[in-house]
């Protein structure tokens, strides 16, 4: 790297450009003057250059922040449609749940009152056997009284 190099950037490149520019001045030396001009323009580039990669780096860092929120707005929102689907699963569980729950109380009321009708109509059978067979015992009384009032009519 020669000694033109070294000095040719940064603060001290400018000045050192600048001095080149007013002893190439001050001397006629044209060559010297412009070499100094160059120096500090070349500096100057090598600002704007650092500022402008500053920014897009900047650019980019946000550039890739929106990306993130972009993406964690939509994980967001899946994992929300997630616990909404899971919410409406443990209703339509807890609702079958129920409906059996009820089925199986309807079912064994259901059964209760067949038991109940069941033995409601064997009393009325009983009942209806008990009087049957009082009314029979009836009829033989009223016959035997019948048969002992008029012994020809049997």
């Amino acid at each position: 790297m020669t000694e033109n190099q070294k000095t040719a950037g940064g603060p001290l490149g400018k000045l050192v450009g600048k001095a080149k520019e007013v002893a190439g001045s001050a001397f006629g030396d044209d060559t010297l003057a412009r070499e100094g001009r160059l120096q500090q323009a070349s500096v100057d580039a090598e600002v704007v250059a650092e500022r402008e990669k500053a920014e897009a780096k900047q650019r980019q860092a946000e550039a890739d922040l929106e990306g993130e929120k972009v993406q964690i707005e939509a994980e967001k929102r899946r994992l929300q449609a997630e616990v909404a689907e899971d919410r409406r699963e443990s209703m339509i569980e807890r609702d079958r749940t129920d409906a059996e729950r009820q089925a199986a109380v309807d079912a064994a009321a259901g059964k209760q009152r067949a038991e109940q009708a069941e033995k409601l109509a064997e009393a009325e059978r009983t009942a209806d056997t008990v009087e049957l067979a009082e009314m029979r015992a009836e009829a033989a009384r009223a016959q035997a009284r019948a048969e002992a009032i008029d012994p020809e009519n049997k």
